[in-house]
């Protein structure tokens, strides 16, 4: 089996790469994130190990931009961060399993296996709402032609919104699948990012998609919106 190690961390990199190739598996190591970024793109991996905080572009990018190009490789991060919503960001992102330093290197090894044996994804569905579109695995947005730029917060809600769409959804809902079970903040954070999606799918666009129930919560438009 063949990996790629994206780590700025060359002590550590070497660590992984010494217990790796005594797995009998074949590791190739690059040290920031562009590299890797060019690596994983152009080469065949059974499986990429990507640090988070690294020089030129961070984890995200990284993962962010391979499911851009539809490089669908099984990813795991590798961070010293142990945050719920660090976690949630890697997997928004488009990583497959994450595991926080430091960590067993017995766990590593039967992580990565686990995500050999269950093998690169296929394409995701792109979800649809008239003319706004949503590809989870890409991590992309348009409204017709025009692509737009989403948080992944705001992405994570839009997603929500489209897999249940037509349907009303009360801000309880929206924070129990968007953010998490931890989450004891204002539930008016809801409103918050509904307005930061209106501002981005819908009033560019001259539509009205993600609609106030009053008293309820919010739907979003199956057809996309009308025009307002």
């Amino acid at each position: 089996m063949r990996v790629l190690v994206i780590e700025d961390d060359r002590n550590g990199a070497e660590t992984v790469r010494r217990t790796l190739v005594a797995e009998g598996w074949v590791v190739d190591v690059e040290d920031n994130g562009e590299d890797g970024l060019f690596a994983a793109s152009t080469d065949t991996y059974d499986v990429l190990i990507v640090d988070i905080m690294m020089p030129r572009l961070n984890g995200y990018e990284v993962v962010r931009e391979l499911r851009k190009k539809q490089v669908w490789t099984p990813v795991l991060m590798l961070t010293a961060k142990d945050g719920d919503y660090d976690q949630v960001d890697a997997f928004e992102f488009g990583a497959d399993d994450y595991l926080i330093k430091p960590f067993s290197v017995a766990v590593l090894v039967a992580r990565l296996r686990a995500l050999v044996r269950r093998g690169a994804p296929q394409r995701p569905v792109t979800l649809g709402a008239g003319d706004l579109s949503l590809d989870p695995g890409a991590h992309r947005v348009w409204r017709g032609d025009t692509e737009i730029d989403l948080t992944p917060r705001e992405f994570a809600m839009l997603e929500f919104m489209m897999r249940n769409k037509g349907t009303v959804i009360s801000k309880a809902e929206i924070l129990r699948s968007v953010w998490d079970s931890n989450y004891h903040g204002d539930e008016n954070v809801v409103e918050v990012y509904a307005g930061y999606l209106r501002r981005r799918i819908d009033a560019p666009f001259g539509r009205a998609a993600l609609q106030t129930v009053r008293g309820v919560g919010y739907r979003l438009a199956a057809d996309g919106g009308s025009s307002v």
